[in-house]
């Protein structure tokens, strides 16, 4: 049974070490550990000795700045709106993420620009289907080496999402294999973004990546040395997520929430490049269940004193309301 003692705001982001995860069942228990209490103050955590090498990681940092230095007008015939699963290019100021919560008054749009792809799969594949974040369709731009390295650099995330997630199962008294269904054959998806600095004539409250939580299940970040990502803590205030060598940066999203019964937090985090005077790269991988799983609290998760807080959606319904409400036009349409 979880104890659901009062979480404490935390003051740092904890580092996990998975190298031995990867051999030893009492190793996975102490990460679970770990991972439960991470994910309780302030569903953030770092991960260190992945088996993703530091040289693999470096080359799609490459890949991505050499995407960004194309014209706009090259990265324009990319649009994301050209694919029917929203691949590709997405210029400055599409997305406004400080715009969750509707009831509030709406925030500047982000400075910052992005590339989007996920799985590949022939059009004639049952899962490549239109929806957000979808499989397949992708849009490629004319760089030698580019598709391939960024496809094997998604099938190595994808490949250290599903570890991540058979421990984050253990945290929660679960089998290791508990999330599996929810993922089969998605892939997840893979996003390059590029933050200039940020300018003196910046709108009021406009900044890098405005606050916001992830839409989906967990999120692992590879960062450059810029700095510049805020991760609110459990008392409201600030810290940074200071980039730390060798390592990813997870976090869960919002489906993650709900599938705990708000006992792990889908945390605000903001971004705003205004340390380096330069620009500033991440390489996000979003890796969410599959559009038709239907998202409902885990038994674990739900007693007498702590009841069931979510109705039941699927990943599909949360993710397109999410989107309409980011980018400001439906999917559907």
């Amino acid at each position: 049974m979880l104890i659901y003692a009062p979480s404490k705001p935390a003051t740092s982001i904890p580092v996990i070490d998975l190298g031995p995860t990867f051999e030893s069942g009492e190793a996975r228990a102490r990460a679970a550990y770990a991972i439960h209490g991470a994910a309780r103050e302030t569903g953030f955590f770092y991960i260190a000795n992945h088996r993703v090498s530091s040289e693999f990681v470096d080359a799609q940092f490459l890949a991505a700045r050499e995407f960004f230095d194309l014209p706009l007008e090259t990265k324009m015939k990319l649009h994301m709106k050209l694919s029917s699963t929203f691949a590709g290019y997405e210029p400055i100021g599409a997305q406004t993420l400080d715009s969750q919560d509707e009831d509030t008054e709406k925030a500047p749009p982000d400075l910052k620009e992005g590339f989007h792809c996920g799985l590949e799969l022939p059009d004639d594949n049952p899962y490549a289907q239109k929806s957000i974040r979808g499989l397949g369709h992708n849009q490629w731009p004319d760089l030698t080496g580019f598709r391939e390295q960024t496809i094997a650099y998604h099938a190595a995330m994808w490949g250290l999402a599903d570890h991540v997630l058979s421990l984050i199962a253990l945290s929660l008294e679960l089998s290791d294999n508990w999330f599996e269904p929810f993922h089969k054959s998605t892939g997840g998806n893979l996003r390059f973004i590029k933050y200039p600095p940020h300018p003196a004539n910046a709108a009021f409250n406009q900044i890098g990546a405005g606050a916001h939580t992830d839409w989906g299940g967990i999120t692992i970040l590879a960062q450059d040395n810029a700095g510049g990502l805020e991760v609110q803590n459990a008392a409201g205030d600030w810290i940074d997520a200071t980039p730390i060598s060798g390592t990813f940066v997870v976090n869960l999203g919002d489906l993650m929430a709900r599938w705990t019964n708000g006992l792990y937090h889908s945390n605000m985090h903001r971004v705003k490049n205004n340390r380096s005077n330069r620009d500033r790269y991440s390489l996000p991988f979003f890796y969410d269940p599959y559009a038709d799983s239907v998202i409902e609290p885990i038994p674990t998760c739900v007693t007498a004193d702590h009841p069931r807080r979510f109705p039941a959606c699927t990943s599909a319904e949360h993710m397109t309301e999410m989107f309409r409400r980011s980018y400001g036009y439906s999917p559907a349409a």
